[in-house]
Formats: structure tokens, sequence, C-alpha cells
């Protein structure tokens, strides 16, 4: 009996379609949706301030919740989910546009790149906390809604070629961990340091990459351990996520030992990650490696065989993160023209659209998209959405709260939101279990409509209450 519950929910995510990119647009643009309507309590009403329970129960209701139902109950109704979220902002914002007043702003200065002297070089921004706390929740939630019969099939995994939902959560959370990673890289060159030899810098990865691939042997013994349901073609037999996660800052240090001389830093970690993506493009059509992949003997090859998803695969999260570092560089540093700054953030944004369109299969070159390979256009698939729903957070942070006085980013950022970003990499550890701890202990495949928002906005409440007890206690566990 437990072999066969086992094999209905491998059965219940294995060999799905997925569905149209323009409908994942529309089902992930509810977390800029929330955001300006919680902008528009905060700037409008300062409903937010001071934050007390009633405040915690409307921004968990903002930014957990209101992301629970907009891939399970709602799935079906993105756009009447986002207007109706919109509304209340609208109204809002019109009927207390005249009460809302705006402090006049300083004089630029004549220096229009340099950050004022007193300003960090490398400061918390708003919009990328909101960004990347908005990733982790959708993150969590999907990975164990994925489970019910309420969570459409089209937006699990597709098996070969295709897009869905999970599949864009996969690659942008890599992309998010590229993006911050490019902190360190900066400090380094606004310190003007001397590059860091090989052993070094191989020293500095492995120590990041530890903690991960420890949780990557953690997460292997465990589910092989209670005999859990696998989706095999995911990976691999023996591989995870957390292997992938794991061994990318080991060959970022070896990349860095290529030559550069004076090339800017967005445009170096941009051409390395076009060049990680062609060249990996090229092998998997020119060396049959693809069709390997895809449809060869899984037992051909030892482990290698064994765990062929994921070993191939890795070079476009290679590429995806590498893009993500890219798009760090000129995001995290300080600047006095937030203008400037918006302009290169949606130039960016046009050009990974553009070279997205150019090769996708529907507009361009006739190349599908598979996430199961991480092939060239699921890299640049990724790599645009994720520029362009930074823009969006970034656009709904100047509207409201450019030339606002005080601390711009506390009044900015939603305590839940901050605390996710915090603490990604325990918050994401606990979803893990907690999601094992579910399947184990119960059929997901039977339960229903209510009792599965139920079962899920009690997983997401124990994330939540973790997170910010964290945060609280000023514990920061980052990814």
């Amino acid at each position: 009996m437990a072999q066969s519950m086992k094999s209905l929910k491998e059965d219940f995510v294995s060999n799905l379609t997925g569905g149209t990119i323009t409908e994942i647009n529309l089902v992930t643009a509810v977390a800029p949706a929330t955001y300006i309507l919680y902008s528009a309590l905060q700037t409008r009403l300062n409903f937010f301030r001071p934050y007390g329970p009633l405040q915690f129960v409307t921004d968990f209701f903002l930014n957990t919740v209101a992301i629970l139902l907009s891939i399970t109950l709602y799935s079906s109704l993105p756009l009447l989910f986002n207007l109706l979220i919109l509304l209340p902002a609208l109204f809002l914002t019109i009927t207390s546009a005249a009460a809302h007043q705006k402090p006049k702003r300083l004089a630029k200065p004549k220096n229009d790149t340099a950050p004022p002297p007193s300003e960090p070089l490398l400061p918390k921004k708003a919009f990328l906390t909101v960004y990347r706390g908005s990733m982790m929740v959708i993150t969590c939630i999907a990975i164990l809604a994925v489970d019910f019969r309420i969570f459409p099939r089209r937006f699990a995994k597709v098996e070969n070629w295709g897009t869905s939902l999970m599949d864009l959560g996969v690659g942008s959370f890599v992309f998010s961990s590229g993006l911050v990673s490019a902190r360190q890289v900066l400090k380094d060159h606004f310190a003007k340091k001397a590059p860091s030899t090989l052993a070094v810098r191989m020293k500095g990865a492995m120590r990041s990459s530890a903690p991960l691939i420890v949780l990557g042997f953690v997460r292997l013994a465990m589910v092989k351990g209670v005999d859990y349901a696998e989706h095999v073609t995911e990976y691999g037999v023996h591989w995870n996520f957390f292997f992938t996660l794991g061994f990318l800052p080991p060959l970022l240090a070896l990349l860095q030992s290529i030559p550069t001389g004076s090339l800017d830093l967005t445009w170096l970690y941009t051409l390395l990650a076009l060049g990680v993506g062609v060249t990996y493009q090229t092998v998997l059509e020119s060396t049959g490696l693809q069709k390997y992949v895809l449809i060869g003997d899984r037992n051909a090859y030892g482990l290698l065989g064994q765990n062929k998803e994921g070993i191939s695969s890795f070079s476009g999260y290679l590429a995806i993160f590498l893009a993500g570092m890219a798009t760090g560089m000129y995001l995290l540093p300080s600047t006095a023209s937030k203008n400037k700054l918006f302009k290169t953030l949606c130039s960016w944004s046009v050009a990974w659209v553009f070279l997205f369109c150019a090769v996708n299969q529907y507009w361009g070159l006739g190349v599908g998209i598979s996430r199961r390979l991480a092939n060239l256009p699921y890299f640049l698939w990724i790599v645009a959405f994720n520029t362009c729903q930074l823009a969006a957070f970034y656009s709904v942070e100047r509207f409201f709260y450019d030339g606002c006085q005080g601390d711009s980013y506390e009044m900015a950022v939603p305590k839940i939101l901050e605390a996710f970003n915090a603490n990604g990499l325990a918050v994401f550890l606990v979803a893990n279990l907690l999601t094992g701890a579910v399947n184990v202990s119960i059929n997901t495949l039977t339960v229903g409509r209510g009792a599965a928002v139920a079962i899920l906005l009690g997983y997401v409440g124990v994330l939540t209450v973790l997170a910010v007890g964290l945060d609280r206690s000023g514990v920061r566990i980052k990814l």
C-alpha cells in the first residue's frame, strides 16, 4: 500500500506539459500588486506605523495569503485577482492625493553618478528586499502546494519542454542568489583590493558551499530513508537542488581566473553568463547530450548517468547565477541618480527580453524551453522575467517613496518580507522539512479544497512566525 501511494504521488507530478508564459506573468504579478496596496496604505494612511497585531495580520494577508490564493483558489482568474488588489490601492491614491504632500527634494549634486559622502557604497534597497522576500514566499508555498490537487498541474514542473510557475521559481531562486553574491565582489572592487589567488577564492567558495552540500546529503538520506515519493527526472536519482546551489560558488571561483582587464563588472559577468549559456546549448545540440539527458539509458554511465539531469543542467544554472551577479553589479551600489538606475534596469530588461524572443520556439530560432535541461531559452527566460520583475518593484518604490521623510527603507519594506529575506536559508530548510512531514503524515491527493487551503495557511503561518521570530531575535541566516 505504501509503495502504491508513492507511485501515485510520483505520477501526480510527472509527465506534465506546463502552461503559458502570459498566465505565469499574470499570476506572479500578484507580488508587485500587493506591494502597491501595501505602499498605498503606508504612504497615504501611515497604516503600518506603529506595527502592532492588526498591522501584522494585514501584512500576513497581503504578502503571504494573497500569493497562496493566487496559485490555488484564484489560479484561473489571475487578472481579476490582481484587479481586486489594485482597486483599493487606486482608490487610496486618488482620494488622498491632495493631502499627501511629499517633502521638497534636495538639489541634485553636480556629480550625478557619485553617491553622497554619508551614504554607504552598498546600502540596503527596499525594492531588492521586497523582490527577494516575495520570491522566497512563493517558493516556499509552491513546494508544498504542488502536492495538493488544488494546485493546478500546469503550474507544476514540466517534464521535458514547456514553461510553468515552478520551473520559473527554481531558476529565479538561483538568479536571486547570484544577485546578492555580487555584493562581495563589489566590496573588493570598491576597496581596490588586489585580485585574490585561486586558492583563496576556492577556500571562500568551499566555506559558502559546505552548508548547502551538507543539506543536500541530509535531504538525500531522508528521502531514501523514508521511501519518499521522488520525481527522478527532475534532477536524477541522488542529485537535488541543494547540490546545484552548493556547487555554484566553486565554479564561479574558477571562472574568476579568466583575465578581464578593465572590463566593466556588469558587462564582464553578462558576457560570462552568455558565454556559458551559448556554449552549453551548442554542446547539447552538437554532441547528443540533449538526447541522452531526455531519453538515454540512466544506468549507462554509473552515477553520472543516474544523475544526468542535475549534472547537465548545472551549466544552465551557472549561466543564470552569473546573470544574477551581472544584475547585482549595477543594482547594489549606491547612486545619486535614481533616474539613471531606473533607465539602466529597464534597458537591461528589454535586452534580455529581446534575446529570449530571438531564440524562443515561437518567435525566434525555434529552440524550445526546457527546465530539465536548463538550456539557453530557459536561462534567457529566467533572466528576462527577473529583471522585469525587479523593474516593477523599483517602479512601485519610486512612485510611492521617492522623497519621503525619515527612513524610507524601513517605511517601504513589509516586515514579513524583510524577515523572509533575512533568513532565507533557515526558512527554506524548514519549508522542506514541513513539506516532507505533511506528505508522510497524510495523503495529499485526497484532501479537498477547503482542507488543502487550511493546511497551506497553517504551513505558511508557521514559516512566517519562524522568519519574524528569527528576525526579531537578530538572527541572520541567508542564502
